[in-house]
């Protein structure tokens, strides 16, 4: 099993980076791995923490109609070139946290990807620089309402909802290119979006070297690469599991949105 870097709160309230043990223990690390934290020796017991989404970035980054089948679902051309927009950090929430739907939205969609984990500062990047920017690999779910991003045509509303973007549950350095995509909704047998990531428009790498000829990225920043066809509305009350081989799982819940609730 790949080495699983997840971030996590103690019992004591404590943020902690760590390595996710296959008995559940999590061997703490004093930075975040990319910045080369390395062990303290302390460990958490399954009992003691609670799991976080895996990074805390400053900015999320998502493209676009980045697979042919869902640019045709949704009406339009393949793009020349990445379709990039942000969602901000604070739609970041962790696996198995609610995603809220707000009673703005008519109509919320899922939208299952694979995410990038940037390792150090990006600027300007020349192709076959890349790769080696890309500390890891997790799983996301750009969440969307949809009515909304229709009724303004501009996208940040309604990506941008707190708990718009679960992240997690953790960070591996590898994925094979094949790497199979799945969504599935209410334990249903049959996924609802299932793909190769080998099956994207614009790889990873062409991703984030256009990103930073815009941008400059941070260490932690986030990259989410496309969905594939298969998008569709979620209700209170639906789960929503997406998985990524080589990865593992993202489950989230949804809720209807409160005034008083507490993002994780």
């Amino acid at each position: 099993m790949a080495q699983r870097y997840v971030r996590v709160q103690s019992h004591l309230g404590q943020f902690h980076y760590g390595i996710l043990q296959a008995d559940r223990h999590v061997q703490v690390l004093d930075a975040p791995p990319w910045l080369e934290g390395q062990s303290t020796g302390a460990e958490l017991l399954p009992d003691q923490y609670s799991i976080l989404a895996p990074c805390s970035p400053s900015k999320v980054v998502a493209v676009g109609k980045n697979y042919a089948d869902h640019a045709a679902e949704m009406g339009s051309s393949p793009p020349q070139e990445p379709l990039i927009f942000l969602k901000p950090s604070t739609a970041v929430t962790a696996a198995g946290s609610p995603i809220y739907y707000p009673p703005q939205a008519q109509q919320v969609d899922y939208e299952g990807e694979l995410a990038l984990v940037i390792g150090e500062r990006c600027c300007q990047l020349q192709p076959g620089e890349a790769k080696a920017k890309i500390w890891g690999y997790t799983i996301a779910n750009d969440v969307t309402a949809r009515d909304l991003q229709r009724k303004d045509a501009q996208w940040t509303r309604a990506k941008g909802f707190d708990s718009f973007c679960p992240l997690g549950p953790w960070i591996v350095r590898e994925i094979s290119p094949g790497a199979q995509l799945q969504t599935f909704i209410n334990q249903q047998p049959e996924p609802v979006q299932s793909a190769s990531i080998d099956t994207m428009i614009f790889s990873p790498e062409e991703i984030l070297t256009y990103v930073t000829q815009i941008m400059t990225l941070l260490p932690g920043d986030v990259i989410l690469t496309g969905t594939p066809a298969g998008v569709g509305p979620l209700s209170v009350g639906d789960q929503i599991r997406i998985e990524i081989e080589g990865i593992g799982t993202l489950e989230n819940r949804v809720r209807a949105r409160v005034h008083d609730h507490a993002m994780g």
